[in-house]
């Protein structure tokens, strides 16, 4: 039975880890040939290593995705190697907890960059060459932070709002070149970044607990489910559906 996403090439970004190696594992059990983008080096070849263990075709590019030559670099030796590029995930984010007068201006500057630079970066040098190959689709995560505020994470937010528009304003400018582009706006996850947040806690049990009852279904996102939903939205089931925002993340959005 053919996969939802055979013949296709994808780069993930943030693919070390968490949602965006979850991801690469499904979009690989689907058919895609896979592009891992991360700073993490150890993380990212460990990972490519158990995909092409797993039958995957999948390269690791070491990458800081605030420098442009970088994520052009990224760009080219992913299309050298697969000779397209049908797909791309950005995925990689951080986090920064702070009320505004308690954000450090160099707090607001790396968060703005790795999680609004990057997706500028990542689809200015990428757009190229789906339009000249016909078209491709363009997920960008965005967070239930796109569209509500959240206390103490005024950064965060306000990073998240910016990926959000940025992606509606290129799925209209794109849309002519058969150029989807959407924003993924999960919940609170249980990644590798949540479980730091957590045990630095004094009480992490309870802290845990804070973050599962905010949630109407009750538990935190598991980086699978999120990843499914991308699957989702990067595959041609999805081929009617540019410039939303859809929300995963267990109704948190609803209330």
């Amino acid at each position: 039975m053919p996969g939802r996403l055979d013949g296709k090439v994808a780069i993930i970004t943030g693919a070390a880890r968490g949602i965006g190696r979850s991801a690469a594992f499904l979009f690989a059990e689907e058919g895609a040939k896979i592009a891992l983008a991360d700073q993490d080096e150890i993380g990212g070849e460990e990972t490519v290593a158990t995909l092409r263990s797993q039958g995957a075709e999948a390269i690791f590019i070491k990458t800081d995705l605030v420098i442009a030559e970088q994520v052009a670099a990224l760009v080219e030796k992913t299309r050298q190697a697969f000779h397209q590029i049908n797909i791309l995930y950005n995925n990689a984010g951080l986090n920064h907890f702070a009320i505004i007068t308690n954000t450090q201006e160099s707090d607001w500057d790396r968060v703005m960059q790795v999680n609004v630079k990057s997706v500028f970066l990542t689809c200015k040098y990428t757009i190229p060459v789906m339009i000249s190959q016909g078209g491709g689709v363009i997920l960008n995560t965005a967070s239930a932070a796109a569209l509500v505020g959240l206390r103490n994470l005024a950064v965060y937010t306000a990073s998240k709002g910016a990926v959000l528009q940025l992606s509606r304003n290129m799925a209209l400018d794109y849309a002519k070149y058969n150029i989807r582009v959407n924003a993924i706006c999960p919940g609170v996850t249980s990644t590798e970044m949540t479980e730091k947040v957590i045990q630095a806690d004094a009480n992490p049990v309870e802290a845990r607990a804070r973050f599962d009852r905010v949630i109407p279904r009750g538990s935190m996102a598991t980086p699978l489910e999120i990843a499914r939903a991308a699957l989702f939205l990067v595959s041609d089931e999805s081929s009617y559906i540019t410039g939303a925002a859809i929300p995963v993340d267990g109704g948190y959005t609803a209330e």
